[in-house]
């Protein structure tokens, strides 16, 4: 379990196809990793194969490269690191599993007054979980859902977080990773079947 709140933007330093499937080593500010434990990577839950100093191995399955952007990543490339929440830790984002539910395109990159703007298209399927002021995690970023667009959101992120996430690189026709709110989606799936009954359709 994460919260949102990243903890370092590591850089992609190797990629390699490996047994494991494909291999990523992460050069990092971690200095006490442990092989085994999980690390949220660009909101994306891995586990650590090994480690070296400033460095840690994570692979992905096929499964997970088909489920998010990981299949894109290059060396050079710079990721949203987080740990893995310990007990009596701040709470501070919102409740984030590292668990990918959709990967969605960046439309539009634009600044306005003091903040950056970014637009994401979303499937429609996922529309009725984006709350305004809400909760998402994008890139493994706790974010809050400035303004539901037609087919999608739009992001407003201040200066902190682009100093300390790699959100600030990103330019239009980019692909994310998106996680909605964990809350939102067991309310949805306990409420289907009473939803159904009376023949609901969500809102897009």
């Amino acid at each position: 379990m994460f919260t949102g709140l990243i903890t370092d933007a590591g850089t992609i330093e190797r990629v390699q196809h490996t047994p494991a499937g494909r291999e990523f080593v992460v050069r990092s500010a971690y200095g006490d990793i442990r092989d085994g434990e999980s690390i949220a990577c660009d909101g994306v839950c891995l586990t650590v194969r090994e480690h070296a100093v400033g460095t840690f191995t994570v692979a992905a399955v096929v499964t997970t490269l088909g489920r998010t952007t990981l299949g894109d990543w290059q060396e050079g490339r710079r990721v949203n690191l987080e740990r893995s929440l310990a007990a009596g830790d701040r709470m501070g984002g919102h409740i984030v599993a590292g668990h990918v539910d959709a990967v969605a395109e960046v439309r539009q990159v634009a600044t306005r007054d003091d903040a950056m703007l970014v637009d994401l298209a979303l499937a429609d399927e996922w529309m009725p979980l984006m709350v305004p002021h809400g909760s998402i995690a994008v890139n493994g970023v706790s974010l809050t859902v400035n303004e539901r667009l037609t087919g999608g959101v739009q992001l407003s992120l201040i200066e902190y977080t682009l100093r300390h996430t790699a959100l600030g690189d990103l330019r239009a026709g980019d692909r994310v990773n998106v996680e909605a709110d964990v809350v939102g989606k067991f309310v949805q799936q306990l409420a289907l079947p009473y939803l159904s009954a009376i023949d609901y359709r969500p809102s897009t």
